[in-house]
C-alpha cells in the first residue's frame, strides 16, 4: 500500500488538495448564504419566512448526490441559454458544479443551526444592545450573530466533517478528489489498497479539523471565562 502511495504521490496530493478545497470554500461560501438564510427564516414578514422554509426544507430533505446530478447534468441540457447569460464556463467544469452543490446543501443546514442559536440568545442581550444606541443591523452583526457562532461552534464543527466526508460524491461527476483518484487508480490497477489510503486521508483530514476545532472551543471558552 506505502509503495503504491509513493508511486502516485502527484494524483494523491492533488487529490486531497481538490477535496479540502471543495470542503473548505463550500463551507465558507455556505455559511455566508446561509446568514441571510436564518435572518429571513425568523422574519417577521410571512412571504420571506415561508421562502427560507421551503429552500431549507426541499435541500435538507433531498440527497446531496441528487442535487449534484441536477445541477450539473440538469443545468448542462441548458448550455445554450446558460452561454448566452455568459455562465456556462462556470457550469461545465464539474469541480465548479460541486462547489455550488456543496455550498448551497451547507447553506440549508447552517441556517438551521444559526436559527437555533439565535433563539437562544438572551433579551437582555438585544436591550443592551437598544441602550448603547445600535440599530438593528448593528445589534445583528456585533451582538447576536457572534455570540451566536461562538455557542455553536460545536454544530458548525459536525457540519464541516459531514461535509468532508460527503465530498467524496463529487467523484461521480468526474471530479478527481481523494475518492475520484482512488476509483481512477484502482481502474487501472484493480488494487483495493487505493481505497485504504483514500479512507487514511479522509481521517488524516478529519483528525485536523478536530484539533482545530477543539482550539477554537477552548479559546471561545477561555474568551468566557475572562472576557
Amino acid at each position: 500500500m506505502l509503495t503504491h502511495l509513493a508511486d502516485h504521490l502527484d494524483l494523491w496530493a492533488q487529490g486531497l488538495q481538490n477535496t479540502v478545497s471543495l470542503t473548505v470554500l463550500g463551507f465558507v461560501f455556505g455559511f455566508i448564504l446561509a446568514i441571510p438564510l436564518a435572518a429571513a427564516r425568523l422574519s417577521k414578514t410571512a412571504l420571506l419566512s415561508r421562502l427560507a422554509y421551503g429552500y431549507i426544507y426541499l435541500v435538507r430533505g433531498t440527497p446531496l448526490l441528487v442535487q449534484i446530478f441536477i445541477i450539473y447534468y440538469g443545468l448542462g441540457q441548458f448550455h445554450r441559454e446558460l452561454k448566452a447569460l455568459g455562465l456556462w464556463w462556470f457550469f461545465r467544469d464539474a469541480y465548479n458544479c460541486g462547489l455550488l452543490a456543496f455550498t448551497l446543501n451547507s447553506a440549508a443546514y447552517q441556517a438551521e443551526i444559526l436559527r437555533g442559536g439565535i433563539l437562544t440568545i438572551p433579551r437582555g442581550t438585544i436591550e443592551a444592545g437598544l441602550a448603547l444606541g445600535l440599530h438593528r443591523f448593528q445589534r445583528f452583526r456585533l451582538l447576536v450573530l457572534p455570540i451566536t457562532v461562538a455557542r455553536m461552534l460545536p454544530a458548525f464543527g459536525n457540519e464541516l466533517v459531514l461535509l468532508l466526508k460527503a465530498s467524496a460524491l463529487v467523484s461521480v461527476i468526474t471530479v478527481r478528489d481523494v475518492m475520484g483518484q482512488a476509483r481512477y487508480l484502482f481502474g487501472e490497477t484493480f488494487d483495493l489498497s487505493v481505497f485504504y489510503i483514500a479512507a487514511a486521508n479522509y481521517l488524516l483530514v478529519v483528525l485536523v479539523i478536530e484539533a482545530i476545532w477543539r482550539r477554537l472551543e477552548h479559546r471561545n471558552t477561555w474568551l468566557q471565562h475572562n472576557g
